[in-house]
């Protein structure tokens, strides 16, 4: 995990002191950056790579070891076992979290649409300030934009669709897409049954979709429905792997 990534889920990181930074840097450095021991530059590392003002490390670190914050031994220093447990405890809660930010933080390098991107991003700033129905609003959208400019890319895919519109909605006589406009027209999830009948996607991914849409709802709508943060990983994972990355143009 990208550090930039780890501090984007602790809660006002600037605030604090150098000594609280230092402890949940030398967590990351532990957890993530797969070392035993850290010293004085790698903590500096982090330090520029966050762009921060970096303190005295030596005296910080002569002071924790001292107060037994760190343990130090030949090889360098290392968290304390009780504050790594500590921090465990309150940061793995986020591991999933931490996990799809990761997934939503990779996909701008995937995506070439600047629509994509731009959905991308909102979903991706909603989600780690745990706007959760916001994120599952804006990644349903990115997805449903993407399965529909995904039919338009074949034509193959776009006659196949076209076909079946009648079929699903009689009154719908006569109509066809011929660009992205023309999908107004419809309600999502008459554009998610043509594609069932057209056999454009499978049986999982358009179950997938019908269950997401109705999350997307139950986001969308002033409701007393709670959703958590599990929803919102399951929607987003969902979306992102089965949609936006399957269906390549």
């Amino acid at each position: 995990m990208r550090l930039t990534d780890f501090i984007g889920t602790v809660s006002r990181f600037g605030d604090l002191t150098h000594t609280e930074k230092i402890q949940m840097l030398a967590w990351y450095l532990h957890t993530f950056g797969g070392v035993e021991r850290f010293d004085a530059a790698k903590l500096r590392a982090c330090y520029q790579e966050l762009h921060l003002s970096s303190p005295d490390f030596s005296t910080y670190l002569k002071r924790m070891s001292e107060r037994k914050d760190l343990l130090k031994d030949s090889r360098g220093y290392r968290l304390e076992g009780n504050i790594r447990r500590q921090l465990d405890s309150r940061f793995n809660a986020n591991t999933t979290a931490v996990a799809v930010s990761k997934i939503l933080s990779d996909l701008p390098s995937l995506v070439p649409s600047v629509a994509e991107k731009s959905f991308l991003n909102e979903a991706l700033a909603c989600y780690r300030v745990r706007a959760y129905r916001a994120s599952i609003v804006m990644v349903w959208n990115l997805a449903y934009s993407h399965l529909t400019t995904w039919i338009q890319a074949d034509s193959q895919r776009l006659s196949e669709f076209n076909s079946k519109i009648e079929v699903r909605l009689p009154k719908k006589k006569g109509f066809v897409i011929r660009t992205p406009e023309d999908f107004e027209e419809l309600k999502e999830f008459e554009v998610i049954e043509i594609c069932n009948t057209a056999g454009l996607l499978s049986k999982n991914v358009i179950k997938l979709l019908q269950e997401k849409l109705a999350r997307r709802n139950a986001a969308a709508h002033p409701s007393s429905v709670v959703l958590t943060q599990h929803q919102a990983d399951d929607a987003i994972s969902d979306l992102v792997a089965n949609v936006v990355l399957r269906l390549t143009m």
